[in-house]
Order: structure tokens, then sequence, then C-alpha cells
């Protein structure tokens, strides 16, 4: 039980961390003046190394913090800060507004060959929260079948940023600017919950050391 709870817990936090809807619009900036095959192109691409880049971090980044000397303790109430600087900026609409800024820097560097490796898969799908949260669940699974579900749990929130980016056109017609505020305020408010859990259990870690 403890652990199915803990796969939702996970499956919540790396969806509204990653945003699928909220790329959607982004993705659209990113891709302007594309044929819909190169736009499908560079969202499974993108989708595919933020898969690989997360599953690296699940797999090995206790093991990174270790060899830093980094307890899981002091990581996860870093960790958990960071999110919550996330959620504050998508509560007030901060995030979005970083977000546009990173796709405008993209066009004019005319980076279009390699939106799929930046800023796609790295920082907009894999950026800092995410990474940041798939170490913190990774070290509250015990074994590598705990790992093998949370790579599955990475699988699935990364389908979904791939049928989100298939669908970006449709998506933003249908959520417009209301929905998708609203949205994106509703993540936040829970992104922000779950981030001071997260500090939370770091101080219980920290002392109980």
């Amino acid at each position: 039980m403890a652990m199915t709870e803990t796969m939702i817990s996970a499956f919540t936090t790396l969806l509204v961390t990653v945003d699928p809807p909220g790329l959607a619009p982004l993705f659209l900036g990113l891709t302007q003046g594309m044929t819909r095959a190169q736009r499908q192109q560079v969202a499974l691409r993108g989708s595919v190394m933020g898969f690989a880049i997360l599953t690296v971090f699940a797999l090995f980044g206790a093991s990174i913090l270790s060899a830093l000397g980094i307890s899981m303790g002091a990581f996860r109430i870093a960790g958990g800060l960071m999110l919550f600087a996330i959620a504050f900026e998508m509560i007030f609409e901060k995030r979005n507004e970083r977000k546009e800024k990173t796709t405008g820097d993209a066009i004019t560097k005319d980076h279009i060959h390699n939106l799929a490796v930046f800023p796609l898969a790295i920082p907009l799908i894999a950026g800092p929260g995410a990474i940041s949260a798939t170490v913190l669940i990774s070290g509250t699974v015990e074994g590598w079948l705990g790992k093998l579900q949370l790579i599955a749990v990475i699988a699935v929130v990364l389908g979904l940023v791939l049928v989100s980016l298939y669908l970006a056109e449709r998506l933003n017609k249908f959520l417009g600017v209301t929905g998708r505020a609203l949205l994106t305020r509703l993540l936040g408010v829970l992104l922000a919950a779950l981030s001071v859990q997260f500090v939370v259990d770091g101080i219980k870690s920290a002392f109980a050391g």
C-alpha cells in the first residue's frame, strides 16, 4: 500500500512539474513554420531524450549525491524549496514568462535543428524541477523493483507529454488563455503542498540522522 501511495505521489509530482498542457503553446512557438511531420519528429525526439535524462537521475541520482557527500535529507529540503519556487511562479504566472523567454532565445539563435535537445528536452521537459523531483522520489523507493516502478511512472508522464505535443494546436485552442491560467494555478497549489511535504520529510530525515 505504501509503495502504491509513493507511486501516486511520484506521478502527481512529476506530472505537475513537467506540466504537459503548459508545454503545448510553448512547443507551438518553438516549431513555428514547421510542417506537422517535422513537429511530430521534434516532439518524439524531445520526449525520448527527456525520458532518458530523468531515467538516468532516477537510477543514479542518489549515487551522485552520495559521491558528493550530500545527504538525502539535505537534498529533500533543497529540492522541496526549489519545487516550492516553481509552484510560486506557476501560481503568479512567472513560470510561463520565463519559459517563453527561453523559447524566444531559441528561435533568435536559430536552433531549429537542435530543438529536440535544447530547449525542448532540457530545460522545458527535464528541467531542474523535474530532475530534483525525480532524485527526491528515487530516494524514497526501495530496491530495483521500486526503481523500475518509478521509471514506469516517468514513461507514463513523458507519454502524456508526447500526446500533449502531438495535439498542441487542438489543446491550445481548447484550453484558451483562461483555461491555461486556471489549470496552471491549480497545479501550482498542488505542487506547493507536495514541495512542503518534501521539506518536512527532509527535516525529519536530517534530525533522525
